[in-house]
C-alpha cells in the first residue's frame, strides 16, 4: 500500500492529552499490518531520528498516524541489513528488524 502523507501523518510516539486524541485504530498482536511511505529525504531522517530515539530510550516504542497506533515492545538482537545495488541505477536499502519481545514467562523447572 502506498501513501503519500507527509510525516505529520506517520509520526513516532508524541503525548497528548485523552480527551483530545483522535479514534485511532489500535493495531494489536495477532494481527499483520503494512503501511508505505513516500517521502523526501528529510521526512525519512527525521522519522528514523524519533525512532531511534525511542529505540535508545526503553523496550517499547509507539508508531502513530492520524489514522493508527501500534505500540510495540521489542527485544534484542535488532538485525540491520544494507543492500546497495550499484548495477543501472544505483539503490541504497537499509532494512532494520526489531524481534517482538513476550511478556510470557517460562515455567517453573522443579
Amino acid at each position: 500500500m502506498t501513501d503519500d502523507s507527509t510525516p505529520e501523518d506517520a509520526e513516532t510516539k508524541t503525548s497528548e492529552p485523552a480527551d483530545e486524541s483522535p479514534e485511532r485504530t489500535l493495531i494489536r498482536s495477532g494481527r499483520d499490518f503494512e503501511q508505505e511511505y513516500r517521502v523526501s529525504a528529510a521526512e525519512a531522517g527525521e522519522f528514523l531520528v524519533k525512532l531511534g530515539e525511542q529505540l535508545q530510550a526503553g523496550d517499547e516504542l509507539t508508531l502513530r498516524t492520524d489514522e493508527w497506533e501500534l505500540p510495540f515492545r521489542f527485544g534484542e538482537p535488532v538485525e540491520l541489513e544494507v543492500d546497495y545495488e550499484g548495477v543501472g541505477e544505483p539503490e541504497l536499502e537499509i532494512e532494520v528488524e526489531i524481534p517482538g519481545r513476550s511478556d510470557e514467562e517460562a515455567p517453573d523447572v522443579v
